[in-house]
């Protein structure tokens, strides 16, 4: 008998002693709290739209001198296509969570973070991760918002006019009476460098934007060009002479044209090379074709005609080059801008995270007019039912109603000949019907 009480002594312990620290407020590793997760946009591999996936991810820890900000509004930018096809250098390892730019509230702040606070509203660009629920971020890549601009005005206004405020102003150093050249104005940096040059008298503008978009842009822009097309004819016919700037976000041989067309003291700025992005994947040809179509400029011939070639890449200068106090400076310009009504953000249209796809698509086509907006807030669209699944749902209702008309007739022949319907026959009809 006391061979047999022993082992029920053995097996009461722990339970009282579960019971003990659970009155002692200690966690047993069954209460141990699940991971939080939050919603974020990943890429899984290079390529397609279908490598851009919806996934549940564990919500990031702040660390030392990062900001976690709970996000309201994201920007979609043409490069996140382009990083999507991985055809930007130095590509991080997939899976990533894509994104370049958010805006939202300070959630928690790490230690040594001294410019914010818990509730400040924010707008980050960090290098990846700002397409999720929550983002966190070293401080110096985030500026304080004012209180009166909206979450998707503040990620319209971030990086698009910071950009072109650079290219205008710190590249091209614009000055009165110029002439300037603009590729894609009807993206989201073509309109912020439309509304920015406006601050500088007696400037002469051209834009390049699909015919669709020139509507839209008329009020905008005096002097529109259509997109692929011969554009530096129609530029000659009103300045002879050329342009002084040429801010090109194409590359492949509008280089050459843009070249052709800078007057003495001219200046070419490269700001992105949306020409390689020609179909839904990355394609080893475009990349090709548009470096080749480049032609290979001399110092020798740039010290000869008394022109300059530069460029801009925001997401290198501020991430890699250590750009951050400018950016910070510029951004304050910007803003300050902005409160005075100088510069009012465009924004095209905003989409669920869920709903990403057709953002992307909308831009890979070139149909948008200012800002893409992603909403972590929205409910995703309705998905429409697929072709495959219509016409599988309408064989399977011609097949139940061959088989109740079957069934029917066979009914009605029984009855015929005096033979009741046997129970059998109608218990599966029943069945079937329920």
């Amino acid at each position: 008998m006391a061979e047999d009480q022993e082992p029920k002594k053995v097996e009461e312990k722990p339970k009282q002693e579960s019971t003990e620290s659970k009155e002692n407020g200690e966690k047993t590793p069954e209460e141990t709290p699940p991971v939080k997760e939050m919603r974020s946009i990943v890429l899984t591999g290079f390529g397609g739209l279908k490598t851009v996936k919806i996934q549940k991810k564990p919500e990031p820890e702040v660390a030392e001198g990062e900001v976690l900000i709970r996000i309201k509004a994201c920007g979609l930018s043409f490069q996140d296509l382009m990083f999507r096809q991985g055809a930007i250098d130095s590509p991080p390892k997939c899976p990533v969570t894509l994104g370049f730019e958010c805006a939202g509230e300070v959630e928690k702040v790490g230690e040594g973070v001294e410019k914010f606070k818990v509730g400040d509203r924010v707008v980050a660009l960090p290098e990846c991760k700002a397409w999720a629920e929550l983002v966190s971020v070293p401080e110096k890549y985030v500026f304080l918002l004012p209180a009166d601009i909206t979450y998707q005005e503040a990620v319209a206004v971030t990086m698009n006019y910071i950009l072109a405020y650079v290219l205008l102003f710190d590249m091209a150093g614009i000055t009165p009476g110029k002439t300037v050249l603009l590729h894609s104005a009807g993206g989201g940096v073509g309109l912020a460098v439309a509304q920015l040059i406006k601050t500088v008298p007696d400037i002469k503008l051209f834009g390049i934007a699909s015919k669709s978009k020139h509507e839209a842009l008329a009020s905008t822009i005096e002097h529109l060009l259509e997109r692929g097309t011969d554009y530096a004819s129609e530029v000659r016919k009103v300045s002879p002479e050329g342009v002084d700037v040429v801010l090109d976000c194409i590359y492949g041989q509008e280089c050459n044209l843009g070249y052709s067309l800078l007057r003495p003291l001219g200046k070419y700025i490269l700001y992105g090379s949306s020409n390689v992005v020609t179909g839904e994947t990355k394609s080893i040809f475009s990349v090709a074709k548009s470096w080749w179509q480049v032609d290979k400029v001399s110092p020798i011939k740039l010290f000869d005609e008394n022109k300059t070639l530069g460029g801009f890449n925001l997401r290198h200068f501020l991430h890699h080059q250590n750009g951050s106090a400018v950016i910070h400076a510029v951004y304050d310009k910007v803003i300050d801008l902005w409160k005075k009504g100088t510069i009012k953000p465009v924004i095209d249209s905003t989409w669920a995270l869920e709903d990403v796809h057709e953002g992307m698509q909308k831009m890979h086509e070139r149909k948008n007019v200012g800002k893409i907006i992603l909403d972590p807030s929205l409910e995703p669209k309705p998905k429409p039912a697929t072709p495959a699944k219509e016409k599988g749902k309408k064989d399977k209702d011609k097949d139940k109603k061959e088989d109740d008309k079957k069934e029917e007739k066979k009914n009605k022949d029984e009855e015929t000949n005096g033979t009741p319907a046997s129970p059998d026959s109608k218990e599966a009809k029943e069945k079937e019907s329920s």
